[in-house]
């Protein structure tokens, strides 16, 4: 069926929709996934990995994320890279607190998703037990590219709507976990955005 054909039987519903045509809230989630600003929260080695993402060889700023923000009250996703301490997890809490919503939740590695390979009384056993969280990036560290593929993820939960749905419904966040990304020398190219 042509494009004229699909016109005619469905008016303005047989378009492919753009900025013109498109309803009001897909251009909404359009425009929060293509311009999340992440907060600063790196706790161990993962952090330095997260680091890494935002240099020049993985270029996340053509996800809309090339400033990663010191003040919580400019960010919307919070990556929490590390493992987090019973100590730092009023912190942690603090700052999710303060971000503006709606907001999401990265937990990058093993030791922020599950307390990883110290299972003790000084480290929390899983990021989750104090805030919501909506994407799972595995490994030891996890490298840029399972970092950008959680990024990925989360951007098109985004704009689905399926995350602000299931946190309406449930309270918590979405809970996808992804597989570790192969590390390779070549740049990377995930998707056209």
């Amino acid at each position: 069926m042509g494009l004229v054909e699909n016109v005619q039987q469905d008016g303005l519903a047989g378009l492919e929709h753009n900025f013109l045509t498109g309803k009001v809230e897909d251009l909404v989630l359009w425009a929060r996934s293509h311009s999340s600003w992440p907060a600063t929260f790196g706790l161990a080695c993962c952090a330095i990995e997260m680091m890494a993402t935002g240099g020049p060889h993985y270029d996340i700023a053509r996800f809309g994320m090339e400033v990663f923000r010191a003040s919580p009250r400019q960010a919307d996703i919070m990556i929490v890279a590390g493992r987090v301490s019973q100590k730092m997890a009023p912190v942690l809490r603090q700052i999710y607190d303060q971000m503006m919503e709606p907001k999401w939740v990265i937990s990058m590695g093993v030791c922020a998703s599950s307390g990883g390979m110290f299972n003790n009384y000084a480290l929390v056993q899983g990021v989750d037990q104090i805030v919501p969280v909506d994407v799972y990036a595995p490994g030891c560290p996890p490298g840029p590219e399972t970092l950008l593929q959680a990024i990925v993820t989360l951007h098109d939960g985004i704009e689905s709507g399926d995350l602000m749905r299931r946190r309406d419904t449930t309270g918590a966040g979405a809970g996808v976990h992804i597989e570790v990304a192969e590390r390779s020398s070549a740049p990377v190219v995930l998707g056209t955005r």
